[in-house]
């Protein structure tokens, strides 16, 4: 495992020691989010407002407190993890957007990326949405209108971990087959192992290559670094007991 993973999963294992959070999702997208921040993203560590920087947006909002364990390894973030809301909230350092009500993040970032190609910037932005989050229409109307307007400054990565609050993906609203389906809406379409940064990291610099919109679907297991939650709809959200917490460290620590 990555060590900035690991270190970032280790931070959501205290959180969720110290209240209930949103584990299964949060850590099944930090190796996405790794991957993005360390050998994709264009930023300015030393000034996270830099305005030419590219645009994360996590349209997942609920696997946020991923998202702020990697900002604070990163050196992003340096607040108690724990006083930040469940859903990225506007104020918070490296946050781009407000989310949170599942399938309008791919619309905002089509928002985002169209207007940085009418204001002349060189701006590329990236969101990431769950795959369960896919049963929301609103996401195809943004898929139609970013193939419509040929925004190839966008990318997409799907947290393909097949599991969403209700259970199997598939059998509450099946997705696939999602790859042909994002075809269909006139989008470029990679996959990767979601848990392998290099991996990651190739699909993403071979899909900014095209033209048009790109999704990536990154294939994931819910609950990854922690046993007993990986795979295990009733870990989408929870607080760990000290026993719990005990295995979860070990675990991540055994990966060092």
């Amino acid at each position: 495992m990555d060590e900035l993973a690991r270190r970032a999963r280790l931070r959501v294992v205290e959180l969720a020691a110290r209240k209930a959070i949103h584990l299964g999702p949060a850590l099944s997208l930090i190796d996405v989010l790794a991957a993005l921040y360390t050998r994709i993203l264009r930023r300015d560590p030393a000034r996270p407002d830099w305005p030419d920087r590219d645009l994360l947006v996590l349209s997942k909002g609920h696997g946020a407190y991923g998202l702020y364990a990697v900002l604070a390894e990163l050196g992003v973030l340096t607040t108690d993890l724990n006083e930040l809301p469940g859903h990225p909230s506007d104020g918070i350092p490296g946050i781009e957007a407000a989310t949170g009500a599942l399938g309008h993040g791919l619309s905002l970032a089509s928002g985002l990326a169209l207007g940085a190609r009418l204001a002349g910037k060189d701006r590329r932005v990236y969101v990431i949405t769950g795959d369960g989050e896919l049963d929301e229409g609103s996401n195809w109307e943004a898929a139609q209108f970013a193939a419509h307007h040929r925004l190839g400054n966008l990318v997409a990565v799907v947290d393909r971990n097949r599991l969403q609050q209700e259970g199997d993906t598939e059998e509450v609203c099946a997705l696939e087959p999602l790859a042909d389906k994002w075809r269909a809406f006139g989008w470029r379409v990679g996959e990767s192992d979601g848990h392998d940064i290099t991996a990651i990291a190739d699909a993403v610099t071979a899909l900014e290559a095209g033209d048009g919109p790109a999704v990536l679907i990154a294939h994931t297991t819910k609950g990854r670094g922690v046993p007993f939650a990986e795979g295990d709809p009733a870990w989408h959200m929870g607080e760990l007991d000290a026993a719990q917490r005990r295995i979860a460290v070990a675990a991540l620590t055994a990966t060092a």
